[in-house]
């Protein structure tokens, strides 16, 4: 293990506060543009297809699944800061 950069209190305070801004995202991009805002984003097409409607049904999906890996990404990050990685398997 080794020695962390940062204290356990100011790594879960950081990961909660992560965890809320993407939470945050999510559901801004879920519920407010995919119901709130889709007669207005149903005024943009992409293609023949009206913006609202793709934004409830692929992407919401799609940010989604950028919301996990950006999640991921960062919370290894911050696993290395307070050394809570996981030590290398070579043989």
């Amino acid at each position: 293990m080794q020695h962390p950069i940062i204290d356990r209190k100011t790594y879960w305070r950081r990961q909660l506060r992560r965890t809320s801004i993407l939470l945050a995202i999510w559901a801004i991009v879920g519920f407010g543009l995919s119901i709130l805002l889709v007669e207005q984003l149903n005024q943009i097409h992409l293609g023949r297809m009206p913006l609202g409607f793709w934004m409830a049904q692929q992407g919401s999906i799609y940010v989604f699944i950028v919301l996990i890996l950006v999640y991921a990404l960062l919370s290894e990050k911050a696993d290395r800061e307070a050394g809570f990685d996981e030590p290398s398997s070579e043989v």
